[in-house]
């Protein structure tokens, strides 16, 4: 199958081809005909499949026609980043088309946003705080939606913005086609979808399940010798673009710092940096600047990165939907990727959860060559047994003048993948 059987638009199909879309994933070639029809959906999709083609085709072609520079279409979404690609995706495949996108967050000013929306979208793609923010200041007018997106419903429930939707979906017409994506289904959520819901039709690929094109190992581990382990595997391991998980935002700073240190390329990618900032580490990480990202869950939905090799849990997520969702940032676009996870002995509940979800046993690895005997220092220190001091987050006998090098293995495997 290709995209062409879908009947879109010429200069939709001209979109599709620039940004190198060949054939439609299981989600796009099961969702879109129902969105074209203008059914509701409600779309069971794990992060990486393709869903956000899947909505933003039909509603780009459902544009092409009727008024311009007014909002008739609006997709929700639980972080800026994940709103920052789905616009990127609606500029990407209609841009050959006179429709324009804008995006709607908070973290940033006002401004830019209101004048966007001033000058006239057919398309905004938001996050609920700012939304109703704007909302109440007469800033954007959502009385002509006629599609709405809920794109990882579950997500926002998890970060408490369930009342912002409801509120959202009292400001927007009854009568509209509504499309409902989420990888997982808890009760609330699914209460929900048969709440706003009109006779759907249900589209669901690999429901909960990590993609298939993604290989899962465990790596078990003493806490204190975690960032040691780390360096072994960068520098034992054949990978392209690396995305390491912590659990806090902290442990990321720290961590890509002594990275750095090592010689690598690498950015922090954290809660605490302003979403200029955010952006320029997505961006660099995306573009070759840096081989290594290190994150927390803030990066789990949102990162559209087609060619990252591996995903290192350096620490065990709460959940098992977020280790779904971690792990989801490789073997995208049915490329295969790696999972690698540490764990310590207090992970043994999360890891048999995840293994449930899996149907199988983890493989338990250990790296060659390393001394999992060896010292494992305790804080304030890092794992590389530096001392950290604690007013500045640096280390005590920091070298000085020492410029990080490219970390050759990476280099020469990430090949033309960029």
């Amino acid at each position: 199958m290709n995209f062409e059987q879908f009947s879109l638009d010429a200069r939709l199909n001209a979109g599709i081809k620039s940004v190198g879309y060949t054939t439609p994933t299981p989600i796009q070639q099961q969702a879109i005909p129902h969105v074209l029809q203008g059914r509701d959906v409600l779309g069971l999709a794990q992060t990486g499949t393709g869903k956000t083609a899947a909505f933003m085709l039909p509603i780009l072609q459902r544009l092409t026609t009727g008024p311009l520079r007014r909002v008739r279409a609006l997709i929700v979404a639980p972080t800026r980043e994940l709103a920052e690609q789905i616009h990127q995706t609606a500029v990407d495949l209609g841009k050959h088309t006179k429709i324009r996108s804008v995006t709607v967050y908070g973290g940033v000013s006002k401004n830019r946003q209101v004048e966007g929306l001033k000058r006239g979208a057919e398309i905004v793609v938001a996050c609920p705080g700012r939304l109703l923010d704007l909302v109440g200041e007469g800033s954007i007018d959502l009385s002509q939606v006629e599609v709405l997106v809920l794109d990882e419903a579950d997500r926002m429930c998890d970060m408490g913005f369930l009342p912002d939707i409801r509120r959202i979906l009292k400001l927007v017409p009854q009568r509209k086609q509504t499309l409902f994506f989420s990888a997982t289904m808890p009760d609330d959520i699914r209460q929900l979808a048969n709440d706003i819901l009109k006779q759907p039709v249900t589209v669901q690929v690999d429901i909960i399940a990590p993609a298939k094109t993604v290989s899962h190992a465990l790596y078990p581990v003493p806490e204190g010798l975690k960032k040691k382990l780390l360096f072994s595997m960068l520098n034992q391991t054949a990978t392209g673009r690396v995305l390491i998980f912590t659990r806090t935002k902290r442990r990321a700073r720290f961590l890509a710092r002594d990275l750095e240190q090592e010689g690598h390329n690498v950015e922090a990618l954290q809660g605490n940096m302003s979403q200029n900032r955010r952006q320029r580490a997505i961006d660099g990480f995306r573009d070759g600047k840096y081989d290594i990202l290190v994150a927390t869950d803030i990066a789990a939905r949102g990162i559209d990165v087609a060619d990252i090799s591996h995903v290192i849990n350096f620490d065990m997520p709460d959940t098992v939907d977020a280790y779904t969702h971690r792990i989801g940032r490789t073997g995208r676009a049915q490329e295969s990727g790696e999972a690698f996870t540490f764990a310590t002995q207090n992970d043994d509940p999360m890891v048999r959860d995840i293994e449930k979800v899996l149907g199988a046993r983890i493989e338990r690895r250990q790296l060659d060559g390393f001394d999992y005997n060896g010292y494992a220092p305790s804080s304030p220190k890092s794992a590389n047994g530096r001392a950290f001091n604690q007013s500045n987050g640096r280390s005590s006998n920091q070298p000085q003048n020492r410029r990080p090098q490219q970390n050759q293995r990476m280099s020469g495997m990430r090949g033309n993948g960029r």
